[in-house]
C-alpha cells in the first residue's frame, strides 16, 4: 500500500511545489486576481523561490511541508514566526498551503494543517494566524471547518486591478487558531 501523508519537503521536491502553485492560484483565484497575472504565473519561477527558501530558511522555525501520495507530491504547505506587527514569539504564520486542484477533496490539506499544527507546536509556537483573500470563500470556509476564525485584522495588497473599474487592492481577513497543548 502507497504511502498517503505529509513530510517535511526536500529540495528534490520543489518543481512539484512550484507546479502545484501555479495550478492552484490558476484554480481558486480567477476573479480575485486578474487573468493575465493568472495566465503569467510560472512554476518554474516558484519553484526558485522555493529552493531559496528551503536551502536558507530564514530561520530554524520556518518549515515547508509536502503531502504525498505514493510517490507524488500533491500539495505542500508552509508555516513560519509571524510577521505580523502586532505578533509575539508564540504566534507562527501559515504563509502558504496548496494542493493540486485534481487532489482537492482527498483530505490533503487536512492533513497538511495537521502538520503544520504539529510542526508549530515543536517550534514553541502556541497560536497559528493566516492571511485569506474576502472574495475566497472557498478558502474561508476549509479554515473555518478546522477550528480557524477571523480576528480583526484586515490588510490591503496592492495587485493589478482586476477589472478597469476596481482599485488593485486585495483585501485580506486574517484567521487565527490557538494550539497550545492542553497540558500548556
Amino acid at each position: 500500500m502507497a504511502f498517503t501523508g505529509v513530510r517535511r519537503a526536500l529540495v528534490s521536491d520543489v518543481d512539484e511545489i512550484g507546479r502545484i502553485n501555479a495550478l492552484a492560484w490558476r484554480a481558486r483565484l480567477p476573479g480575485i486576481l486578474p487573468a493575465e497575472v493568472l495566465d503569467g504565473l510560472r512554476p518554474e519561477e516558484f519553484a526558485a523561490e522555493w529552493a531559496r527558501s528551503l536551502i536558507h530558511p530564514p530561520s530554524s522555525r520556518h518549515q515547508v511541508l509536502v503531502a504525498v501520495d505514493g510517490d507524488d507530491v500533491v500539495g505542500y504547505a508552509a508555516v513560519a514566526p509571524s510577521a505580523d506587527p502586532d505578533a509575539d514569539d508564540v504566534t507562527g504564520e501559515v504563509i502558504a498551503l496548496e494542493v493540486d486542484p485534481g487532489q482537492w477533496r482527498r483530505g490533503h490539506g487536512s492533513r497538511l494543517v495537521a502538520a503544520v499544527v504539529d510542526t508549530a507546536r515543536t517550534s514553541g509556537m502556541t497560536r497559528l494566524s493566516t492571511w485569506c483573500p474576502l472574495d475566497d470563500q472557498v478558502r474561508r470556509a476549509f479554515w473555518v471547518s478546522a477550528g480557524w476564525g477571523p480576528d480583526t485584522a484586515l490588510r490591503d495588497l496592492e495587485v493589478p486591478a482586476v477589472t478597469p473599474d476596481s482599485d488593485g487592492l486585495l483585501r485580506e481577513a486574517r484567521l487565527i487558531t490557538a494550539i497550545a497543548d492542553a497540558d500548556d
